[in-house]
């Protein structure tokens, strides 16, 4: 299944500033700042856009990576800014983000639909349809009785929080065939990886990629 649109436009959702670096709702930061870390890109402050924005050249594309730089629910301010300004549509961009319905580890890549609740992608669908693409990140749920805000807005345990950070890496792995078109194959890749097991962690990864 190839998308007919190429992806030209890759969004992190989270919160900015220092309180919220590493808390599970700015999963989506961590992807992007590892992509653009390891293709040696880097981010720049983009006023107009609202956001945080690198260019980078990924197995001969030419890609935007983008980080709001409001605040999670208003995410859509930042990506309507810069789509209208690259004239590209929905189908062209790639959210990546945290999901409460996937236990932390795992990795889902999902061409359209709803927000599922989760405001960032609430506020871009409000502004441009539910056509892009999504990166879905897993973080698990709070147990029996924990807030979800609560949640969301604190930092995973180090095995959850090394989890994420081995799918970060797997989506990164995949991302050249992606932008090629072979999506049915990057979903069957991703969808079907096992989660690692517990204390095991990726040498390739270090401690400052979820900084």
């Amino acid at each position: 299944m190839a998308s007919a649109v190429q992806i030209q436009l890759v969004v992190g959702l989270g919160n900015p500033g220092a309180d919220y670096v590493l808390t599970r709702h700015n999963a989506g930061f961590w992807f992007v700042d590892a992509l653009a870390r390891a293709h040696g890109g880097g981010f720049s402050c983009e006023r107009k856009f609202s956001g945080d924005v690198c260019r980078l050249q990924l197995d001969g594309h030419d890609i935007r990576l983008l980080k709001p730089a409001t605040f999670m629910n208003r995410s859509g301010q930042s990506v309507q800014a810069l789509a209208a300004y690259l004239k590209l549509p929905a189908e062209a961009i790639l959210v990546a983000h945290d999901d409460l319905d996937l236990p932390a580890g795992s990795v889902r890549l999902k061409q359209g639909g709803g927000h599922g609740g989760h405001n960032g992608l609430r506020d871009i669908t409000d502004r441009l349809g539910e056509n892009f693409s999504r990166l879905r990140f897993g973080i698990g749920r709070p147990g029996a009785g924990a807030e979800v805000i609560d949640y969301v807005l604190h930092r995973a345990g180090e095995d959850d929080e090394m989890q994420i950070m081995q799918a970060v890496a797997a989506a990164i792995a995949v991302m050249p065939r992606l932008l090629n078109g072979e999506t049915g194959k990057v979903m069957h890749e991703l969808h079907s990886r096992g989660v690692l097991p517990r204390n095991r962690r990726d040498p390739a990864l270090k401690e400052s990629d979820s900084d």
